[in-house]
């Protein structure tokens, strides 16, 4: 895998967060706020860059919360990873498409990547995931859930990847555990109780 530094995004490392997202807050004036908020605050908190959405973004790193992971070649951010308890993501428990499939109590949700440009396709992602399990497992994760593109034989613009693809979840050990639309599964890595029992 590439060599990458991975850390936590804390209050400290908010500005990096802000310069990987740049103007546009990685895709639209977005923030990663997606998932977290529901359809009527998102559309409200997209225009002037996103502004609305970075502000509550950043009360949620300030807070002392840790939404996701920043990988680092250097000094320079190059690629986040959104993680975090499945239930601070309201708009994939209400989704669909991809609500949960059970009631277990301790599922992680990876739920979105972003990889600065000239980084992509260069296994910025792969080692993102990697960090994202290890980040979850070490906070008594029992199950990881991911929800991929498929995109099977058909090429998509990186701003259509950002839950990331089912052959990258795969090769990092999840399986398919339901398909209520083709291009769309939800994917899961069940974690050993000795795994996390050696986070805690």
């Amino acid at each position: 895998m590439v060599e990458l530094d991975v850390r936590p995004v804390t209050a400290d490392r908010w500005n990096d967060l802000a310069r990987l997202f740049g103007p546009n807050g990685a895709y639209s004036g977005c923030w990663c706020m997606y998932l977290r908020e529901s359809a009527k605050e998102f559309d409200a908190n997209c225009p002037n860059g996103g502004a609305a959405n970075r502000a509550r973004l950043q009360t949620i790193v300030e807070r002392g919360d840790v939404p996701g992971l920043l990988a680092y070649r250097g000094d320079d951010p190059v690629g986040w990873v959104s993680v975090s308890p499945r239930e601070d993501y309201p708009r994939l428990l209400r989704s669909p498409v991809h609500k949960p499939i059970d009631d277990h109590e301790a599922v992680w949700s990876v739920a979105c990547f972003f990889i600065a440009k000239g980084q992509r396709g260069t296994g910025v992602a792969d080692v993102l995931l990697a960090a994202a399990v290890d980040h979850a497992a070490a906070r008594g994760a029992a199950v990881i859930e991911g929800y991929p593109i498929d995109p099977g034989d058909d090429r998509r613009p990186a701003a259509e990847m950002w839950r990331g693809s089912l052959a990258q979840f795969e090769r990092a050990g999840f399986e398919v555990v339901a398909r209520r639309k083709p291009a769309r599964p939800i994917v899961r890595l069940t974690v050993s109780p000795a795994r996390r029992s050696a986070g805690s």
